[in-house]
């Protein structure tokens, strides 16, 4: 007989048991869901403001901004901040500046809000009413080199440069920046301490080594004291980090042209063309090496181009002067060298310009007496004396005419000029008026 078992009581043997624990794994039970914290009304819409003002979809950021501020009734800080920034991009720095002060009246802790109201009222030209709230925000937070340059900047439109340098020094002292070397520099120039200008400028390009700005403003500062070689050596520095740096390149293409390489300059400017094309300087230089290379139909063609660019730029009426003179275009010469000194009465070499032009008009009256305001104004200008020499011995007066020659000899000895034209002229004028006198 088989043995008796369990079945008939409807239990399991423990295989069986075994084999649904198998088939049926225990389930966890269900954590109970975690409830997401509700958001304040004022602050329900501010990560989509955000999301779209980074991505800078403005349009459909300000019409979430607009229902946000109707929703709160001008109650969301966010809303009203993130809007006076779109305002400011749209230049409507009125309205950006309501927008901050409005939310800088719902949270006057914050440093954000304070800057953005004194920044808009730079903006606005309004340097001590924005020098009143950079000194009410540094009170939140004394040593913050944004507000230090801020107060700087304000402070050099107010003609304060003492306490100006010290807000720069002050913010370099807590953070180096190219900004705050920038304008201190800038400050320095605008006092005419050059060498302070230079110093400043050598210590941020140690610190700034790479920046392109501060090294071409370094080439330019060297180039105007004269010193060509290291004034190149920065300027090509600065074109090795921005090739489209257009302050380097015309520093740079100066150089060259007053070498006398006229095509190297030229497409040097042909770079900077590319990048500002309504640039009265870049014209001028152009055409001054036309000049040099005797185009001068090319030469007056880009004068013109740059004294329609410019039309009060003194230096660009003097290049047309000289230009329309080597044409022998007199009237037209006469035409611009008055205009460069209605805008430039105290320069020399512009009367003596005027002097050669009224001569060939045949008034020798005027032409002596624009030849003497130019030695009125600068005395010892070798080449002044020599166009009044020829002038008065054209005109029969040979006496004056010597003496006026032989100033010319005693300052062309002073300054050492060698110029091969000049020399050839007093080969031939020097035996005659020598003989004369």
């Amino acid at each position: 007989e088989k043995p008796a078992t369990n079945d008939m009581y409807g239990e399991q043997s423990d295989e069986e048991d075994v084999k649904v624990a198998a088939q049926e794994p225990i389930k966890p039970a269900p954590l109970p869901k975690a409830k997401l914290p509700d958001l304040p009304i004022i602050e329900k819409n501010n990560w989509l403001i955000h999301m779209l003002f980074i991505n800078k979809e403005f349009e459909k950021c300000k019409q979430v901004i607009k229902d946000q501020i109707e929703m709160t009734e001008r109650t969301c800080e966010y809303a009203l901040y993130v809007q006076g920034m779109i305002q400011r991009n749209e230049a409507m720095i009125q309205e950006s500046l309501e927008s901050f002060q409005a939310a800088a009246m719902l949270n006057p802790n914050s440093l954000e809000n304070l800057k953005q109201v004194g920044r808009s009222l730079y903006l606005l030209g309004r340097h001590k009413a924005a020098l009143d709230i950079y000194a009410e925000a540094a009170k939140l937070s004394p040593q913050d080199p944004e507000l230090l340059h801020n107060q700087g900047v304000c402070l050099v439109y107010l003609n304060d440069y003492v306490k100006a340098e010290e807000c720069f020094k002050k913010a370099l002292s807590v953070q180096k920046t190219e900004h705050s070397f920038s304008q201190l520099g800038k400050m320095h120039i605008l006092r005419g301490d050059k060498e302070g200008a230079l110093a400043i400028y050598k210590k941020a390009v140690e610190n700034f080594p790479e920046n392109s700005e501060l090294l071409s403003v370094l080439g330019l500062l060297y180039l105007q004291m004269g010193d060509t070689q290291r004034a190149f050596e920065h300027l090509g520095n600065a074109m090795t980090y921005d090739p489209q740096n257009t302050k380097a390149i015309m520093g740079a293409g100066s150089i060259i042209q007053d070498h006398g390489d006229f095509d190297v300059a030229l497409t040097k400017y042909r770079v900077a063309a590319s990048v500002t094309p309504e640039s009265h300087a870049l014209w001028n230089n152009i055409g001054m090496c036309f000049f040099g290379k005797k185009k001068y139909v090319a030469a007056i063609s880009c004068l013109k181009r740059a004294h329609y660019l410019s039309p009060f730029e003194w230096r660009t009426c003097y290049n047309l002067g000289l230009a329309h003179l080597t044409m022998h275009q007199y009237a037209s010469a006469f035409h611009f060298i008055s205009a460069a000194i209605n805008l430039k009465p105290k320069f020399a070499p512009l009367f003596m310009l005027l002097g050669v032009a009224l001569t060939h008009l045949e008034d020798p009256s005027n032409a002596k007496q624009a030849y003497e305001q130019a030695i009125a104004i600068e005395a010892d200008s070798p080449m002044t004396y020599l166009n009044y020499a020829i002038m008065l011995f054209n005109n029969g007066d040979k006496s004056h005419a010597a003496a006026q020659y032989a100033k010319f000899e005693m300052y062309h000895q002073k300054k050492s000029l060698n110029d091969p034209d000049v020399n050839a002229l007093v080969a031939k004028l020097g035996p005659i008026l020598h003989m004369g006198s």
